[in-house]
């Protein structure tokens, strides 16, 4: 707590900011990070503020402070529209916002996010869980929360951030044609309890309804399935080019070689074959969510 014009208010501090460090990893992240908080820290002493009294007039702890400036925590949107106002920049700090908000998520997702963004066609293999673009908010945390070793929470929000920030491909004008094919036990495994579940089961009907989505149902009972290797996922593009990973094959590796590639979408066309048709698909999904 402190005082600001004579009232006690409480400063946001790390346990206020869930998700927000920076990958030391990423060269591209820590650079971005690394000059936001020199700006900050330039136009703070510019304006003749120490750390503390910024702090305070911004709403936040000047721990936090120290680390945003230091290039050690990423700012969230609020943190920069406030040092914005308090410093009179004009609108230049809240503008950092735009790079900022690209490097909050861990590197490798953002690397997915933009393959999918550029694809014109994907389709996936599901065998232990849905499909991350198919995850609700809640299913997505459960599956986070129950990963071992443990993840910190701040890790859980920064990844379920991230994977939230990865459905926008639904929202896409002209929209890619997403298939998915899912084993029937991830329909029916209750992750997060039934409630989770249930909401899972009710939006994934919600999807398979959009005229660019298909969701087909690999029933458990199959005597012969094509997809016994594990997960599949290919990736088309405009240009005609292409990328995909199956679990197993090729160092379970992203890969783009015509050879590799031909045996997933083989393999893919095998399962979408032997899975239930997109509408039996949704009936029974429909059967799973009144029976659960």
């Amino acid at each position: 707590m402190t005082a600001v014009d004579g009232e006690a208010v409480r400063l946001k501090g790390e346990a206020d900011e869930p998700g927000w460090e920076v990958d030391p990893d990423d060269e591209w992240g820590v650079a971005v990070i690394t000059t936001v908080g020199r700006q900050l820290k330039l136009r703070r002493e510019a304006a003749g503020m120490r750390v503390g009294q910024f702090g305070a007039a911004i709403g936040y702890g000047e721990d936090l402070v120290y680390k945003v400036e230091g290039g050690k925590r990423i700012p969230q949107r609020e943190y920069l529209d406030r040092a914005d106002e308090v410093l009179g920049a004009g609108g230049l700090l809240s503008a950092a916002w735009e790079d900022v908000k690209r490097v909050r998520y861990p590197r490798k997702v953002r690397d997915l996010a933009r393959v999918e963004a550029q694809a014109v066609e994907l389709t996936a293999y599901g065998t232990h869980n849905l499909h991350g673009l198919l995850q609700t908010e809640e299913y997505m945390r459960a599956l986070f929360e129950m990963r071992r070793p443990a993840h910190s929470q701040d890790q859980v929000e920064r990844l379920v951030g991230a994977r939230m920030a990865r459905k926008a491909i639904f929202e896409r004008d002209p929209a890619p044609e997403l298939c998915f094919v899912q084993e029937e036990a991830t329909l029916r495994r209750p992750l997060g309890g039934k409630m989770v579940l249930r909401r899972q089961l009710e939006h994934l009907l919600e999807l398979g309804q959009m005229r660019s989505v298909e969701i087909q149902v690999m029933p458990i009972d199959r005597a012969v399935h094509a997809g016994m290797g594990g997960e599949i996922q290919v990736l088309k593009f405009s240009d005609g080019t292409a990328v995909g990973r199956a679990e197993g094959d090729f160092g379970s590796r992203p890969v783009s070689e015509l050879k590799h590639l031909r045996i997933m979408e083989l393999r893919c066309g095998i399962i979408r074959a032997q899975a239930l048709s997109p509408g039996e698909s949704l009936a029974f999904i429909e059967q799973v969510l009144g029976e659960t």
